[in-house]
């Protein structure tokens, strides 16, 4: 995500590397070099004009203070105002209204449909709503096709009607059906169109006009850069949508998109996508963008995927299993099922701060887990709960039943053993801090 900005705007930072203090010239040298980076990223050039001199005005002359060297208080100037460029904070969806009406619009092409299976899907499971999806999409056949096998998947269901062309009344009649099966949450996925379209514009218009949505969306395909950024300007001027959604950010995008729409259109990126599966979606946060793009992770939207998965019945009987040494194969590979549903491997691990620059020409993906999930799946039912039975024969049979080497399962099974026991000695360390008062407290007393 935004590697090529990335690595562009690390560069220009080197160009203060050493500096003592922050001046005129070799503040102008770096600016030059970020508004490049910008304009390279497919950034507006009055979007990335504005947003350099505004660093500019910031940064001359502030003293370097705290230890802060001028590449370091570049670098925090740098994400401050990337992080009010693309709206500050997070702009949560409205979801008032019984049921919440939530209109798609958009180009072909740009996601719209998948993603309104990926909305459901994070509304189900994260905020408890009970949606159902309406296929509007008059015109493209597949695309109906394409909503139910979504709705099948993730166990939604999906209100269509055959040989019905009007979009509005579907809609409508979409909504009544909600009501009447409780359903609290209603999702309108219509056809792409083209803003020159005079005749598809107008019904996208009656449609909104007709079901009065708490939400209006406008789905962007982000690879397509300022393409992106007009298109929804001119959206917006007919529809007055509440919020952008950027999907293929995982893409080879350059981030011109995400970096100029918010001031173009001064409306607020919403959702993201970010790969896909259907997880590989996220509320779109500036602050923990504007660190991803410098290299510096993203550790709150890490810790919001883990606290979606979080259960705490599931946690406490993992804790006596691991305080009892009985923490199993069953349990790991558990463990990892649930690390995959955050997302892609690399992506969660690029969050980490530090680690994303170091493991950015690495190829991580979920193959990584294969091999083990194969090891793990190879073993009988009371070989995974018994781990200490592993002995050679047996080992020599889950190599050859997973397609390893018994190097390999020998390796895995001495990490699994080390991981288990520091899980226990970690959940027998009840208040480590309180621990390590009480110790400081009897030296002291004892005077040693």
């Amino acid at each position: 995500m935004f590697k090529n900005l990335s690595d562009r705007l690390e560069r220009s930072f080197k160009i203060l590397k050493g500096e003592g203090r922050i001046t005129e010239i070799n503040i102008a040298e770096t600016l030059k070099d970020v508004r490049r980076a910008l304009l390279d990223a497919d950034v507006n050039y009055k979007v990335a004009k504005s947003f350099t001199d505004t660093v500019k005005q910031k940064a001359l002359g502030q003293n370097v203070i705290n230890a802060l060297k001028p590449k370091e208080l570049m670098i925090k100037i740098v994400h401050d105002e990337l992080t009010s460029l693309m709206g500050g904070q997070e702009a949560p969806l409205n979801l008032s209204g019984n049921p919440t009406v939530i209109l798609m619009s958009g180009l072909q092409g740009s996601g719209k449909t998948t993603f309104s299976g990926k909305l459901a899907k994070k509304l189900k499971s994260s905020k408890g709503k009970r949606p159902l999806l309406v296929a509007a999409d008059v015109y493209r056949p597949a695309a109906i096709e394409q909503l139910k096998v979504l709705g099948e998947s993730i166990g939604v269901p999906v209100y269509t009607e055959d040989g019905n062309k009007d979009a509005v009344q579907i809609a409508l009649n979409g909504i009544a059906e909600a009501k009447r099966n409780h359903q609290d949450l209603v999702i309108i996925d219509t056809a792409g169109r083209l803003a020159v379209d005079e005749e598809m514009m107008r019904e996208i218009e009656a449609i909104k006009n007709a079901v009065k949505p708490q939400e209006t969306l406008f789905v962007v395909d982000s690879m397509t850069g300022q393409d992106a950024v007009n298109t929804a300007r001119e959206f917006n001027e007919r529809l007055d949508f509440n919020g952008v959604v950027l999907t293929k950010l995982d893409g080879d995008t350059r981030g011109g998109a995400a970096l100029s729409i918010r001031s173009v259109v001064e409306k607020p990126i919403k959702y993201i996508g970010t790969g896909e599966k259907l997880e590989d979606i996220q509320e779109f946060n500036p602050e923990g963008m504007a660190s991803r793009i410098l290299g510096m992770g993203d550790i709150v939207e890490l810790a919001k995927r883990a606290q979606e998965l979080y259960d705490q019945k599931e946690a406490e009987r993992l804790q006596e299993k691991i305080k009892k040494n009985k923490f199993d194969f069953d349990d790991f590979l558990n463990q990892i099922h649930q690390i995959k549903k955050m997302g892609n491997i690399k992506e969660l691990a690029s969050m980490i701060p530090g680690v994303g620059k170091v493991i950015k020409d690495i190829d991580i993906d979920d193959s990584a887990f294969t091999s083990i999930e194969a090891m793990i799946n190879s073993m009988t039912p009371y070989e995974r709960h018994n781990p200490e039975v592993l002995n050679q024969s047996r080992r020599q049979r889950i190599a050859k039943g997973s397609g390893t080497s018994i190097q390999a399962v020998n390796k895995f099974v001495k990490q699994f053993e080390d991981t288990r026991k520091m899980m226990r000695a970690a959940s027998n360390m009840k208040n480590p801090m309180k621990m390590m008062n009480q110790l400081k407290q009897a030296r002291s007393q004892r005077r040693f």
